[in-house]
């Protein structure tokens, strides 16, 4: 398509879904990555120039895998191995990973799919330690309408996204947390997506009281396939507008061997005014 046509949907409406997390100190995250800090380390009128004018700036501290994140294929390993068989230790010497950095994923502009599993199983939220199966995923499928294809990105919907203000109780370490197992895991890599993401805090179902102890989703799907995780999704505006096929736009920041990267990730669709979109 040429750029000509680009603009001209755009210019037909686009409506487009915000599906980041605000980040701020104390909001919900892993107890496993660097807690968010952020603070005004020059104020307006800390100095001001000849003119009048005056500027303020901010150090942020943060972790790879903070809030709406991505990661990289280095971020787990299996048998000391990461994806492709690489050696772990000889690729993370000098404070940083020498491959599969996040530096290394090129920005995503593709088809996206929603699969809302609550909505296919008729219930308002996942429970809390839900295994979402290849059964449920099935039954997403059909619900939505659209199948997944290789190289595109399969957004989870469990509901869990509810919780985000709870702070605690988003994080579920006591109660766990709804997401795919193993099988799970399989149904997805067998459809060869670039990514996948959910609304937890974890891309796992996750057992009450056991935290992040196992994590068989990351093995399956970054070490084994090489598919990029997303987790803190925000879906509930997305599932509430029916849309279960958008145009997905995400693009990590370039921070060289860096196993993960915050994101502000885009779904997009034809505005109902101009008649386009997969609205319902």
């Amino acid at each position: 398509m040429s750029a000509d046509h680009l603009i001209a949907a755009l210019a037909a409406g686009v409506r487009v879904f915000d599906l980041g997390r605000p980040m701020f100190v104390g909001m919900p995250q892993s107890p496993n990555h660097p807690q968010f800090r952020i603070a005004l380390v020059r104020r307006h009128g800390d100095m001001t120039r000849p003119d009048g004018s005056s500027a303020a700036n901010e150090v942020i501290i943060t972790g790879g895998h903070v809030g709406t994140h991505i990661d990289a294929l280095c971020h787990v390993s299996h048998d000391g191995r990461l994806y492709g068989g690489l050696d772990a230790s000889a690729t993370q010497t000098g404070g940083r990973f020498s491959a599969l950095g996040i530096d290394t994923v090129d920005p995503m502009v593709c088809r996206g799919v929603l699969l809302d599993i609550p909505a296919a199983l008729g219930v308002e939220v996942c429970e809390p330690a839900y295994e979402v199966t290849a059964a449920d995923l099935d039954a997403a499928v059909r619900r939505a309408g659209v199948e997944p294809a290789p190289g595109e990105v399969i957004l989870i919907r469990t509901g869990w996204g509810r919780r985000w203000d709870t702070g605690a109780g988003y994080v579920g370490h006591g109660t766990g947390v709804p997401g795919p197992g193993s099988a799970g895991a399989r149904w997805l890599a067998e459809r060869a997506p670039r990514a996948v993401g959910a609304d937890s805090i974890a891309f796992e179902q996750l057992p009450a009281g056991a935290g992040h102890r196992l994590l068989p989703a990351h093995r399956i799907l970054l070490v084994e396939h090489g598919i990029h995780i997303m987790e803190t999704l925000a879906l509930e505006e997305l599932a509430a507008a029916g849309v279960t096929e958008f145009v997905f736009v995400l693009s990590p920041l370039k921070l060289v061997g860096a196993t993960g990267s915050p994101v502000r990730p885009l779904a997009l669709v034809g505005s109902p005014a101009a008649g386009g979109g997969s609205d319902g």
